[in-house]
């Protein structure tokens, strides 16, 4: 073969190279030229009949060719490589000018602003927070706060009754948390039963106890699953007065409003005698004139501040219960309760 044909023959691979739109069409171009049957592979073969000169000669030559051949490869596999990979970035491709993509911040929810905000009011009267099990006693829950078995007033507490216990004492998810305030006092009392037997003052019960409770009620106003916030109040001097300006003082500072006019309307709590619905009224926004009832108080029946270990001719206090659900429904001016314990995180998110 002369150096022409040699010259036409790399310029044969180059132009078949360069036709290769893809990776594994230019390894079958190779083939045809460098493989085990390839043109310059039988060139190679074709030598064995040439003197030692000639095979100088025309090795040099062929090998001219072979490595021009193996270039104009390297060259095409690298520019599909190159190819490929502008494809990738451009099916990639970011747009710079677009705003980035944060992580989304959580937040708390509406209910657990409340509660914090709850916590943080009396806290600052000096009321500790009490914390217990959402899994009631019959005891706790209706027996110690004086609505004992058949007591009329366990018909507004339908609940949910769970495994354990016995018939005579079962267990239930607690319909309030009140049961907080049994448990907080008799601890109290334990802790200061010296000071008790030695005939010396005792120091003030003064606690709340936030938490969820739990009975067979769903509707706009009313969930299965809710929150109370019950508070207590026993010493030797507590009366309805203090539990007027305590109460008073909390709704003013939790609305915001210096204008807001409560009314103390009678009523029947089995754990509280004299008994008294709280109710609020604005003076001025959308609710503004409408009496609204926010929480139940009294003072602590004789009974139950006999129940916790004291004597009720020498102890005396008040105790409320409120509804943090409905306490931001007002304050947040949404009118279903369903709204909070949908899990809507466009709903949700309005309030951080």
């Amino acid at each position: 073969m002369h150096m022409n044909e040699l010259d036409s023959l790399v310029e044969s691979a180059q132009q078949l190279f360069a036709q290769s739109a893809t990776p594994a069409d230019l390894e079958n171009a190779k083939a045809q030229f460098l493989g085990k049957s390839g043109r310059v592979t039988e060139l190679m073969k074709g030598m064995a009949q040439l003197s030692v000169d000639e095979k100088k000669s025309r090795g040099a030559a062929i090998n001219v060719a072979k490595q021009a051949i193996e270039a104009a490869l390297t060259a095409r596999r690298q520019a599909l490589q190159d190819a490929e990979l502008q494809e990738q970035l451009k099916a990639e491709a970011l747009d710079v000018s677009l705003p980035g993509r944060q992580r989304g911040q959580g937040g708390l929810h509406p209910v657990s602003l409340t509660l914090e905000r709850i916590e943080g009011i009396f806290g600052s009267m000096g009321f500790d927070v009490a914390q217990g099990p959402e899994i009631e006693t019959d005891w706790f829950n209706f027996t110690a706060l004086n609505t004992p078995e058949d007591h009329p007033a366990r018909s507004m507490h339908d609940t949910f009754y769970v495994e354990g216990g016995t018939p005579e004492a079962p267990n239930l998810l607690r319909t309030h948390t009140s049961p907080m305030q049994i448990r907080h006092a008799v601890q109290h009392v334990k802790r200061h039963r010296a000071l008790l037997d030695a005939g010396q003052p005792m120091p003030e019960i003064r606690v709340i106890a936030p938490g969820r409770t739990y009975r067979v009620d769903s509707d706009a106003t009313h969930s299965p699953m809710f929150h109370q916030c019950e508070g207590l109040w026993i010493g030797e001097n507590v009366s309805f007065k203090d539990l007027k300006v305590v109460f008073t003082d909390f709704c003013r500072t939790f609305f915001e409003s210096d204008d807001l006019v409560l009314r103390f309307r009678p009523s029947f709590f089995p754990f509280t005698e004299p008994s008294a619905e709280i109710d609020i009224q604005f003076q001025d926004g959308p609710l503004a004139g409408r009496w609204l009832e926010v929480a139940g108080s009294g003072q602590v029946h004789p009974n139950v501040v006999r129940n916790m270990g004291l004597d009720p001719e020498r102890y005396i206090g008040f105790a409320f219960g409120m509804g943090p659900d409905r306490l931001t429904m007002l304050r947040y001016g949404v009118n279903d309760l369903r709204l909070f314990f949908d899990g809507d995180i466009r709903f949700l998110s309005q309030f951080q």
